[in-house]
């Protein structure tokens, strides 16, 4: 995961290199915890989230306190479980791992625990193309990348092929989703090139 990655005026997330965004999707609500300076560590806002061939990027409405976006590799989440409870709305809850910088021990940093509530509409386009993205990134990962053992480069990922699974998504006319059938913010190269800030990531 990544607090507060860079986003163009917009909102929208700026991409990595060969990043392919996938969909939007406006009112939800994100529930993360261990958030640093946050009440508790733990952070609910209302925005949209963004999913992408590499992760997924919540983005908040209003910022609360220093929390204005999240960002969740795909390949470092785990745990992902769609939940209908009776009486409150749908959501998918799971587990991300941290992207921790190459001059830091992975100890110092905490599994993030996260809910997506999809608190206007349905979520039948969303859900389905959740899962067979994540599966889709997984099986790519395990067949050209390093495998399950360790987590590997999140940005391995953005060699995983989603275009046909993009073509022949179902479209749920109760859900308010919005797929990308071109990719936003054409007009700009601007390509993050790592995670991690400190290194030059603005390199076009």
């Amino acid at each position: 995961m990544a607090l507060n990655p860079q986003l163009f005026p917009n909102g929208m997330p700026v991409p990595f290199a060969n990043e392919m965004f996938v969909l939007s999707r406006d009112g939800v609500e994100f529930e993360i915890d261990k958030i640093p300076g946050s009440h508790g560590g733990k952070v609910k806002a209302k925005g949209r989230i963004f999913l992408s061939n590499v992760r997924m990027v919540f983005v908040a409405t209003k910022p609360v306190e220093n929390f204005i976006a999240f960002d969740m590799p795909l390949l470092h989440v785990h745990g992902e479980k769609f939940n209908q409870p009776i009486f409150h709305c749908n959501n998918i809850s799971g587990l991300v791992e941290p992207v921790v910088p190459d001059d830091q021990h992975r100890a110092l940093y905490s599994t993030h625990s996260f809910k997506i509530l999809f608190k206007e509409g349905g979520c039948g386009t969303f859900v389905p193309l959740f899962f067979n993205l994540i599966t889709s990134v997984r099986q790519y990962n395990q067949h050209y990348g390093s495998g399950v053992q360790q987590l590997s480069d999140p940005l391995v990922a953005a060699q995983t092929p989603v275009d046909e699974m993009m073509r022949t998504a179902y479209v749920d006319p109760n859900d308010p989703t919005r797929i990308f059938l071109q990719q936003p913010n054409p007009e700009t190269q601007l390509r993050r090139r790592t995670y991690h800030s400190q290194s030059g990531e603005n390199s076009i």
